[in-house]
């Protein structure tokens, strides 16, 4: 099935195969880790994204909602990171890209895993449980489900610590014991720090402790400043203008022969509250039709049919949002390729029969199902470039 060549196209009618798609294989959030792994030595793993040389210690820094093109949009914001822009991507100058969906729970399991969506089970932020045939929210892990079951691969961490490097988590105490931290991005020791300060601080001493170390640490407010006051706001530009300093305090402390990572688990699109960019499933009697579930959030939506409806609700979602959206069975997304090169059997029921990614500035809310996340400004989740690219930004010591 052929591929498009260029992010920005914008075909018509939005044929399936016509959504750009994320680099998997070469240059997406799956590949980051296996990639700095190999490069230390640590067995089984494999280096894909081939612009990047290795080092003996590495760490990642991961800001939630830093897209490529937001932080290009705004320099005088983040001069620091705009001076490494040239060089993200091993040099090229390139952006990685997040995988799909562009969702913070989905991306944080490609990067701790190593694995595409498709295969580490974790393809939306909410999606349907096949064995209990309810949405699970796989960010806030509700209703609980044992972690090991919904996603059984061990991370990098676990397989790099196995293999003699010193690895390490460094982020808020919240997030030690929750069950996505346990499937995504458990291994080695985990460092609870309140501060983005101390975070980085630790970062860089965690790093010196080993000869061979592979350091994670996280910020997320930029992310919720973004879902509140959207990506156009003082409030934002004021969290970017903090993250800048994080980032250039974290590279001023690096140990000898370390390679620094700077990049994010999605970008974000603000959308205006009107009728025309935000399409309320709950009051639409045409969407609803057919349909038992509807997961996923605003710009990626997974559509859950009620037993022998799956065709007819995707002639009707293509019918109402098939020049806003790409619109596919679960079948053609899996074969395009959307969640990866492959789909592992117990993932494959979790996709929606049918999959919604926007192209537009446009949003499928829920008003009555989902109150909180209809109200936000920022979105994200789709494959438009916005949201699905974002930096590698590199300083080595």
């Amino acid at each position: 099935m052929a591929q498009p060549t260029t992010w920005d196209s914008h075909p018509e009618p939005l044929t399936v195969d016509s959504a750009p798609l994320p680099e998997y294989g070469s240059g997406s959030l799956a590949d980051l880790l296996p990639t700095l792994a190999a490069g230390m030595g640590v067995p089984g793993m494999t280096a894909a994204i081939t612009e990047l040389t290795a080092a003996d210690r590495n760490c990642v820094f991961l800001i939630d909602g830093l897209g490529w093109e937001q932080l290009r949009a705004h320099p005088d914001e983040a001069p620091f990171m705009t001076s490494l822009l040239a060089g993200s991507r091993g040099g090229t100058g390139r952006p990685l890209t997040t995988g799909y969906p562009a969702t913070t729970a989905t991306s944080l399991a490609s990067v701790g895993t190593g694995l595409p969506p498709g295969v580490h089970g974790l393809p939306g932020y909410t999606v349907r449980d096949p064995d209990t045939g309810e949405l699970m929210n796989q960010l806030r892990w509700q209703p609980w489900t044992p972690p090991g079951v919904w996603q059984p691969y061990p991370t990098v961490f676990e397989l790099a610590h196995a293999a003699g490097v010193h690895a390490a988590q460094v982020s808020s105490p919240t997030f030690q014991n929750t069950p996505l931290t346990q499937v995504a991005l458990s291994g080695g020791t985990f460092h609870g720090r309140l501060s983005g300060e101390d975070r980085v601080d630790f970062a860089a001493e965690q790093l010196a402790v080993g000869d061979r170390s592979l350091i994670y640490t996280y910020y997320a407010e930029l992310d919720g400043a973004g879902h509140r006051y959207g990506v156009a706001s003082d409030t934002w530009r004021g969290q970017l203008m903090y993250v800048d300093r994080l980032v250039q305090r974290l590279a001023e402390q690096l140990p000898p022969r370390t390679a620094l990572y700077v990049t994010a688990d999605h970008g974000m699109v603000d959308i205006p509250f009107d009728e025309q960019h935000r399409i309320d499933f709950d009051a639409d009697w045409e969407l609803r039709a057919g349909v038992a579930l509807l997961g996923g959030e605003g710009r990626a939506r997974h559509v859950y049919a009620v037993p022998g409806a799956e065709s007819d609700v995707l002639t009707c979602w293509r019918e109402v949002l098939g020049e806003q959206f790409w619109v596919a069975s679960r079948d053609e997304a899996i074969a395009a390729g959307w969640f990866g090169p492959r789909i592992d059997d117990r993932v494959y029921a979790r996709i929606g029969d049918v999959v919604a990614a926007a192209r537009d500035d446009v949003l499928i809310i829920a008003s009555e199902r989902e109150p909180k996340e209809s109200a936000m400004v920022g979105n994200h989740g789709s494959l438009t470039p916005a949201e699905q690219l974002v930096p590698l930004l590199e300083v080595r010591s």
